[in-house]
């Protein structure tokens, strides 16, 4: 599996958080806790107003679409939606000339695609922020969902440093939250596992990756097929769908690799200790790697908390990297274009 490096862009992109310090991720987080609050409070603060986020959709969605542009709507921004057959994006024009385009009109471009490389150039090109909604390398944008989620259920007297964060499932080519959650424990120096089957496990160049940074944070990642022992001290276990839109063929063949051993069920779960909390990203296949019994647990999952967080992430996220780049003109300006324009246009009217 190819590692990918985001460039060192002069505009700032929320790309990959592997690519942020801890102290970043820290900051965006505070954001978002800051922002759920007002939220709770029905009282966010329009640090928006009059801004547009252009939303490029190639792939289906729908937590990333109604977060993103219920959040610019909250925030007094507009989310303008694009999908495929709508836009001229990559097919029918260049990815640069659709960068500079929506540069020019928007104050930020979203993109949820299949190609990590896509969402690099399209950074490459725009002056304005870009922020990766997911492609089939890493999901940033939900990451940062799991990991405000984990920092609300904390076990008893434990830190998110402290806490043993497992991954069942694959973590191979099209491991995208395997992946994700890999560079985020890497960012914060967390204490991260992973358990899958040989044959859909981590590249060793990405663990290579990994462990470069975790040099650096303390965290630590440890890669096993013993889900069983993997599992036995968790704080938190993470599963996600074990094929893909466009894999389907390979469907029989995944599910045999990962059946039943690495399903999230109750036997699996009661295996860690009983503070143990189960997350998904959703969409979930019921009954495939996670059970409706764990899914639906009205003390041990965590699963629609972590969806819900995807709206408090995207708004914190918005506001971090948008609110610093909008231009706001004084009363004295605007009372001086306003006056200016009726009295042009009343003239014209009269």
């Amino acid at each position: 599996m190819k590692v990918s490096h985001v460039k060192n862009y002069p505009t700032k992109h929320f790309i990959d958080n592997y690519e942020l310090s801890k102290e970043e991720i820290q900051d965006i987080l505070s954001t978002i806790v800051q922002l759920k609050e007002a939220a709770h409070q029905n009282a966010i603060p329009q640090l928006l107003k009059g801004a547009t986020l252009a939303m490029i959709f190639e792939e289906p969605s729908t937590r990333t679409r109604v977060s993103f542009e219920t959040a610019m709507a909250e925030l007094g921004g507009h989310g303008l939606y694009l999908k495929p057959g709508e836009i001229h994006f990559g097919s029918h024009e260049a990815i640069r000339d659709t960068a500079k385009v929506l540069s020019s009109m928007c104050d930020g471009i979203m993109l949820r695609t299949e190609e990590h490389e896509l969402v690099l150039n399209l950074a490459e090109h725009a002056t304005v922020p870009v922020f990766n909604a997911m492609t089939y390398y890493i999901h940033p944008t939900q990451g940062l969902a799991d990991v405000l989620t984990m920092m609300e259920h904390l076990p008893e007297g434990k830190t998110l440093e402290d806490s043993q964060i497992v991954f069942v499932g694959d973590s191979g080519e099209n491991g995208i939250m395997a992946m994700e959650h890999a560079h985020l424990a890497a960012s914060l120096g967390l204490k991260y596992t992973i358990a899958s089957p040989k044959k859909y496990t981590i590249s060793q160049a990405e663990i290579d990756k990994v462990n470069m940074k975790m040099a650096l944070t303390g965290g630590t990642l440890t890669v096993t097929e013993e889900v069983e022992e993997a599992v036995k001290q968790a704080d938190f276990i993470i599963p996600d769908v074990w094929y893909y839109y466009g894999y389907e063929d390979e469907k029989e063949e995944r599910t045999a690799a990962f059946y039943p051993r690495y399903q999230l069920n109750m036997e699996m779960l009661n295996i860690a200790p009983d503070h143990c909390k189960a997350l998904h990203c959703l969409p979930a296949n019921r009954e495939v790697e996670i059970t409706s019994e764990v899914l639906d647990h009205p003390t041990r999952s965590l699963v629609f908390q972590e969806a819900e967080n995807r709206l408090h992430v995207q708004r914190g996220l918005l506001a971090w990297y948008l609110y610093p780049r909008l231009k706001r003109a004084n009363d004295q300006t605007k009372s001086y274009y306003e006056g200016k324009m009726r009295a042009f246009l009343d003239q014209r009217l009269s």
